[in-house]
């Protein structure tokens, strides 16, 4: 029989989860950005003063720089967030586990599956700005609080 996960490990499970998909999203909007520019490169120079193709891949080129930079802000957060203690308290930087999901309070990263254990669970990295931070930040273990119209009781935070 295993070893139950400590605190820690769940907590770094849940970051390195979130860093990991972020790093694949910045890898395609680099991927994405290079394309478009190699494109727009192998059209050859500009065929008039409006010419199009030139901007419309000038555009998903500079589109895909801003998803980059977005993604590497956010990575930088999370390696900061990866070297604190687990938490007692919800706040910047903590994981909140209800008995559906855990929410990591940290940057908007969006779903991912972690194990944490007992199998996979669906674990929502969310930013400080949204509604669900705020109906959680300084909860502890045994609180609850409303998520679509449905109370739900904070099992674990770490």
């Amino acid at each position: 029989m295993t070893q139950p996960l400590t605190r820690e490990e769940k907590r770094q499970r849940v970051v390195q989860a979130c860093i990991d998909s972020l790093a694949h999203t910045a890898d395609t909007a680099r991927s994405e950005m290079e394309s478009a520019q190699q494109q727009s490169n192998d059209y050859g120079a500009n065929k008039d003063r409006y010419d199009a193709f030139r901007t419309k891949m000038m555009r998903a080129r500079d589109m895909y720089a801003r998803q980059l930079s977005g993604a590497q802000a956010s990575l930088r957060v999370l390696d900061t967030l990866r070297r604190q203690p687990p938490h007692d308290v919800a706040e910047h930087g903590a994981v909140v586990q209800t008995a559906s999901a855990c929410y990591f309070l940290s940057v908007g990263g969006g779903k991912v599956e972690v194990d944490l254990g007992c199998g996979p669970v669906a674990c929502y990295a969310v930013s400080a700005q949204t509604p669900l931070f705020q109906a959680v930040k300084g909860l502890e273990v045994g609180d609850s609080f409303v998520l679509a119209g449905k109370m739900v009781e904070v099992l674990d935070v770490f």
